[in-house]
């Protein structure tokens, strides 16, 4: 490497970087002028829906009677012009196209117009997460509290947002839109997970819900639970295979305690009570309690196990 007065040569550098052969993978290959999905964009725009959602929570909606149906109408054009822009750009990431395509844009309205339509639907089941929440932690003073404070309400929101996109076949905007949730709340959940009402998590760090969960009602998790997949089945070609049934399902009325781990294509039988760090990769009855055992003749040695 040679240096000048003006800085270190780094054409070396520049041209290994730009060698095609280290860009396989990792370089975005599209054409020209393909609009890309912005994560600025996508987040203005979840921010006007919890505005819509949640009126006179965020933003500069209000509950004045007389005033709320000016500013949903307002941010609901908002919305709908944010979400033709962002569904096209997925489209067109999806199907390696300029942006142009007739189809592609009417595709993206109607998907924008259903989604728009179904948002009283998805206020309706976040109110039973909200009430959820409120009932089922002692320390919270309100359901205003609840819908201000809590990450859980922010990680289950952006879920039930994406997931209702994902429904529609959005590509890859519902998966921004949960990953975006995740970096905020440490709250991963997977927009193609089938998540009934009444769902709520306690405190929530570091809870994992995978893409082919199903979770029923009135379901409760601690932080630290992680409903995953055991080792993927792999093809001929060992690669592995995609799109099979792989996480848990959970039915009604269950708990599950921090740091459960619960993996594979498992059943959770209803009002079932699953303990923390417990690690579960078989079926569970309905109306079972899950614990670890005791720990029998442990020795210790100053206090310290051994």
């Amino acid at each position: 490497m040679t240096t000048s007065c003006f800085g270190p040569d780094f054409s070396e550098v520049v041209n290994t970087l730009s060698d095609p052969q280290t860009l396989t993978s990792i370089s975005n290959r599209y054409p020209d002028n393909v609009p890309m999905p912005s994560s600025e964009i996508l987040k203005n725009m979840v921010d006007k829906l919890r505005e819509v959602i949640f009126p006179g929570f965020f933003g500069e909606t209000t509950t004045n009677t007389s005033h709320l149906s000016y500013y949903i109408g307002v941010y609901l054009d908002d919305i709908y012009k944010l979400l033709c822009t962002e569904i096209l750009a997925g489209l067109c990431f999806q199907h390696d196209s300029d942006g142009k395509s007739a189809i592609l844009k009417d595709k993206a309205r109607n998907i924008a117009e259903t989604f728009i339509n179904s948002l009283p639907k998805i206020r309706s089941i976040l109110s039973t997460d909200v009430t959820a929440a409120f009932l089922g932690d002692p320390a919270a003073t309100s359901s205003g509290e609840v819908i201000f404070c809590y990450p859980a309400i922010k990680a289950i929101s952006s879920y039930r947002i994406a997931h209702e996109l994902h429904v529609l076949e959005t590509p890859l905007i519902p998966r921004i839109i949960t990953e975006m949730a995740h970096s905020e709340t440490g709250i991963d959940i997977h927009p193609n997970a089938v998540i009934g009402d009444h769902f709520t998590i306690d405190h929530g760090t570091g809870v994992v819900i995978g893409s082919t969960c199903v979770i029923g009602n009135h379901v409760k998790l601690y932080q630290g639970v992680t409903l995953g997949a055991k080792s993927f089945p792999l093809d001929e070609k060992g690669n592995p295979i995609k799109g099979i049934p792989r996480h848990p399902i959970v039915k009604d009325n269950v708990i599950i305690y921090s740091q459960a781990t619960i993996l594979g294509r498992v059943t959770i039988g209803e009002d079932s009570i699953i303990g923390g760090n417990v690690w579960i990769t078989h079926n569970v009855k309905p109306n079972s309690k899950i614990i670890q055992n005791k720990a029998k003749d442990a020795q210790f040695i100053d206090g310290a196990g051994i």
